[in-house]
């Protein structure tokens, strides 16, 4: 594997990581969740249908079937996940809910053996256990938001996980089964979730005052979610552009320690607002080790 490859991986961990601080700081200024997760997926949308347009793609030329699946995991693993993760981040921080965020592929490989009937092998078990230490590790941190937290509030950002694994066992059928490209499936997860952020707007807010008042939020807090959307966007096609150049089981891990950077990036931002503590680090270290552990090459000789 080049040196390109591992540098893509490592700059979408880099921007996934940077993303989630700056959606604490547009909370911090007068935001909320609901209002980043809806400009994060617009901006994304928008851009991989640029991208999308760019290469000539024809999206719909796919199977109705696959067309469908992606809409369906749009609506679950990125509407309802996208609110859920940044619901997280005002009520945790940034650092604490990205490294439950991170927990992702357990879920995700918990799922793959029970949907798709694959095999748990002796390293997959050994990085769920390592996974739920750095988890426990992570409640007794005394870290995240300055202003404290309820062990009940990680449910925020362990459930957006599980959806986000669910779609991503949900789209790995699809990959395995058709002819979809990566890009031309974000494109439909995105857009899904796009209308399914809208649609639930919508029905909160029935009139157009109601809706213009949901929106409203400091132009200073919508500067942070739309820089926050950028980087999540420019990470995800960071990821893609390294998938096709190396192999999954490389390069998934090389683009896991999104919760080291957001964990930096908080440190260097965020003080004011958010704890950064040995316990922490440690926490979010071994949730990192336990995911390489799963979606890594099979290292132990069992």
């Amino acid at each position: 594997m080049d040196v390109s490859t591992v540098g893509l991986a490592l700059l979408a961990a880099a921007g996934w990581g940077a993303g989630s601080p700056l959606s604490k700081l547009g909370m911090e200024a007068g935001g909320e969740p609901y209002q980043v997760a809806l400009t994060v997926v617009t901006i994304s949308a928008t851009t991989y249908w640029l991208a999308v347009v760019g290469r000539g793609a024809d999206v719909f030329a796919n199977a109705t079937w696959v067309v469908a699946l992606f809409v369906v995991t749009g609506l679950v693993a990125t509407a309802v996940a996208r609110v859920l993760a940044f619901g997280g981040v005002k009520r945790l921080g940034s650092s604490i809910n990205s490294a439950g965020i991170n927990t992702r592929p357990v879920w995700a490989s918990v799922l793959a053996v029970v949907v798709l009937g694959e095999t748990v092998t002796p390293q997959m078990g050994l990085g769920i256990l390592v996974v739920v230490a750095g988890l426990i590790t992570l409640a007794f941190s005394e870290g995240g938001d300055i202003s404290g937290w309820d062990l009940h509030q990680l449910a925020f950002p362990l459930t957006a996980a599980v959806a986000f694994g669910a779609g991503s066992v949900a789209r790995r059928f699809a990959f395995t089964n058709s002819a979809i490209t990566p890009l031309e499936g974000a494109a439909l997860n995105e857009t899904a979730g796009l209308v399914g952020l809208f649609g639930f707007l919508v029905v909160r807010n029935p009139g157009v005052d109601d809706v213009r008042d949901a929106l409203a939020a400091p132009r200073r807090a919508y500067a942070y979610f739309a820089g926050s959307a950028l980087l999540n966007a420019f990470a995800l096609l960071a990821l893609f552009e390294a998938l096709s150049r190396g192999r999954v089981v490389i390069v998934d891990p090389l683009s896991s320690p999104t919760s080291l950077f957001a964990i930096l990036f908080t440190f260097i931002f965020l003080r004011r607002v958010e704890r950064v503590t040995r316990r922490l680090v440690l926490g979010a270290v071994l949730v990192i080790m336990g995911v390489v552990l799963i979606t890594g090459p099979d290292l132990l000789p069992l």
